[in-house]
């Protein structure tokens, strides 16, 4: 069973929560998971069917034993029944175990796949999209939800499945036994559909609420702590204490409704009970004295429906992890259909699709930039602006890019850039230009609302890497670490890199060298080590485009021309996108390309632009103006 989609947050939550899937996306979803060990289930539920028929025979054989002792037979007639009973037990309990460890190893291996699979398109979604969700949302699906369903996998998928046979198998016993016991005990099953229809109808949404109240706690609780110095700084901690004690608050008072519904729910579950058991009994009171049936045979009746308190409860019960794994499940397959698919347009067109055959020229506007033409290529579907390509001439090609973060928030208006094979190109303008944003389309991170980019094809392991100023340092070995760009390097291969980026000596110089353990726990590394790292694995990647998004900007003035040295020497013999940080590094590039309220205003090189009086030109005064009093030009 799988729960609706969840109301909408509410309006003072400012972040735009990832979607949930619908129920029946869930089931289809689900269905896709488990397709690949189809045969695996069918066993595991065969022998399951089997283990739970052996085990309804012990009502059968009590009732035996209830008749030899009720006519005063001779002990010795009691022998059978016992051994049966015996080899019952131990047959049921080998056949059990055997089902439940095929049950369970499907259960893991579906779940290993919807972890690698909600992984895999988490790391794809567009990162405008993410930062508009915020990362509290995501990080309680990656945690909160995972742990849920991995739950429900382990303890209640096999204790449901064997409930469930149990139930069925065992109303069929009794029917067998006389289908006036079958009848009597049938009295219990109204009450407890109606239990199990009041729960899960508050169940569902109560859940899914719970799920969005504690993404939005987590959020809160990001924010605040992330945030500490800013919050202490204005003197903002009450306000801040205040609204995550309110998301507190709403969380808490969600879990006592869900806690207060469980409780009513085993109420009711017992009133059911009692009413199938009076029942049972009265009937068989009524047919031992007609003669109808024997007084064993009444004794199993109401032994077989005692037997059903367990598993009714049970698969009753387990609809509470059913409903919270169902929730959970429900938004992790909302993000990874999230990622199949391109971000909404919010009523823009639909990414532009060039003329079969024809290029998508990169033309600048009108008098501005001096881009030239790349290659005829092929035409890039609507749904995936990114192609490949192998043109000699034309590395990466940008064709009317236009890029908004929401409706009225448009951040590239028609840019078209083209960048030749082996040319480094900067990206300057003010901040809020644009600059980041075209980075990321041209490196593939992010989609363009409108327009197309054409890649060049992919010769090794990647075709376009993307290094920005926020570095991440992976906790394991620096070696462990570097070869996450090429897992097949050699320790020489990773000296190398090290080298060409001017980090080896460092590197070697740390206590283990490059089995040092670094990350989160191990050796820190500042900034400017970090970032060489980070380039290092470019150099290792080895790809054709490098896309440097102010890549030097978390060193200091010291530390500046260290790691200018080190990216260029990354960048060397490869075509480069770099943001620049730092306006020398528009000196050291091929080509200039000025940004200017998202739109392309001058493009040439640096000595040209500086010469001219335009927008590059004030960009460079001001730098070079702001550096005289402290060093000289570059």
């Amino acid at each position: 069973m799988t729960p609706p989609t969840p109301p909408s947050p509410t309006a003072d939550d400012s972040a735009e929560l990832l979607p949930v899937a619908t129920p029946a996306r869930t089931r289809a979803a689900l269905r896709t998971l488990i397709r690949p060990d189809r045969g695996l289930a069918l066993t595991g539920l065969g022998i399951l069917v089997a283990a739970t028929a052996v085990g309804l025979l012990v009502q059968p054989l009590l009732g035996r034993i209830v008749d030899i002792v009720a006519d005063g037979r001779p002990a010795g007639d009691l022998t059978l029944p016992v051994v049966l009973l015996v080899a019952v037990a131990v047959v049921q309990g080998l056949t059990t175990t055997l089902g439940l460890t095929r049950i369970a190893r499907l259960g893991e291996t579906v779940l290993a796949r919807l972890r690698e699979r909600f992984v895999e398109r988490a790391l794809n979604l567009p990162a405008d999209r993410l930062e508009r969700a915020g990362a509290g949302d995501l990080t309680a699906r990656v945690t909160g939800d995972v742990a849920r369903v991995a739950e429900a996998v382990r303890s209640a998928l096999p204790e449901m499945a064997r409930s469930v046979l149990a139930i069925l198998l065992t109303l069929g016993a009794l029917a067998l036994l006389d289908v006036r016991f079958l009848l009597a005990a049938l009295l219990a099953v109204p009450v407890q559909l109606l239990t199990a229809r009041w729960y899960v109808r508050r169940a569902l949404t109560l859940y899914a609420d719970q799920r969005v109240a504690n993404g939005a706690q987590q959020q809160q609780l990001l924010e605040t702590i992330g945030g500490a110095a800013t919050v202490r700084g204005h003197r903002l901690e009450e306000q801040h204490t205040e609204r995550s004690a309110g998301r507190s608050r709403k969380a808490v008072d969600l879990t006592m409704r869900s806690v207060n519904l469980v409780l009513g729910f085993y109420g009711r579950l017992h009133i059911a009970e009692y009413i199938g058991l009076a029942a049972v009994l009265i009937a068989g009171f009524w047919l031992v004295r007609d003669g109808a049936v024997s007084i064993g045979t009444a004794t199993a009746a109401a032994l077989y429906f005692h037997s059903l308190f367990g598993p009714v409860n049970a698969a009753l019960v387990l609809l509470d992890d059913a409903q919270s794994a169902a929730a959970g499940l429900a938004r992790l397959v909302g993000v990874t259909d999230l990622a199949e698919q391109p971000e909404p347009a919010d009523g823009t067109p639909e990414v532009g699709k060039p003329e079969a055959g024809k290029a998508a020229d990169g033309k600048p506007e009108a008098g501005k930039a001096a881009d030239g033409k790349p290659e005829a290529g092929k035409a890039a579907p609507a749904s995936v602006p990114r192609q490949r390509t192998a043109s000699s001439e034309a590395a990466v090609t940008a064709h009317e890019v236009s890029h908004a973060y929401g409706p009225g928030r448009p951040v590239l208006h028609g840019v078209s850039l083209t960048l030749k094979a082996g040319e480094h190109v900067a990206l300057v303008g003010t901040s809020g230009a644009g600059k980041s944003t075209l980075a990321r389309i041209v490196a593939g991170v992010q989609r363009p609302t409108t327009g197309t980019v054409t890649a060049p094809a992919s010769t090794g392991e990647a075709s376009v890497v993307l290094v920005t100023q926020e570095v991440h340092v992976f906790t394991g070995t620096l070696a462990e670490d570097l070869r996450l760009a090429r897992p097949d390097a050699t320790d020489a291969d990773l000296r190398t890199a090290l080298s060409t980026v001017h980090a080896l000596d460092w590197a070697e110089a740390l206590p283990d060298g490059l089995a040092t353990v670094v990350g989160e726990g191990g050796h820190r590394l500042d900034p400017a080590r970090a970032q060489q790292l980070a380039l290092a694995r470019l150099v290792l990647a080895d790809p054709a485009l490098a896309v440097l998004d102010e890549a030097t900007a978390e060193a200091g003035s010291a530390g500046a021309r260290v790691l200018e040295r080190s990216a260029e020497a990354a960048l060397a013999g490869r075509t480069a996108l770099v943001v620049a940080h730092r306006l020398t590094q528009a000196v050291a590039a091929d080509r200039v390309v000025v940004l200017e309220a998202g739109r392309v205003v001058e493009s040439g090189p640096h000595d040209e632009l500086r010469d001219a009086d335009g927008p590059y030109a004030a960009l460079w005064r001001a730098w070079s103006g702001s550096r005289a009093t402290t060093a000289p030009h570059p």
